[in-house]
């Protein structure tokens, strides 16, 4: 696992959502969201941008050019 990955997993769990539910913002099916944070699929760029807006964090700290999450 990557720390894409890593971080993709631990923000969805502490924010108690279900994988499902990310899907579902994302469009696509839980199967392909699993598939994100297993490593599988890298998911688009303009994927990630919305990821990152939903969790709240910068593009930079969710593909782990960052260790901080705050953004600018």
């Amino acid at each position: 696992m990557t720390i894409y990955t890593n971080r993709l997993k631990q923000l969805r769990l502490a924010q108690k959502v279900m994988s499902k539910q990310v899907a579902e913002l994302l469009n696509i099916t839980p199967r392909n969201y699993q598939r994100y944070e297993t490593g599988e699929v890298d998911p688009p760029t303009s994927k990630t941008i919305i990821l990152a807006d939903y969790f709240g964090v910068s593009l930079d700290y969710l593909v782990g050019r960052s260790d901080n999450p705050e953004r600018k």
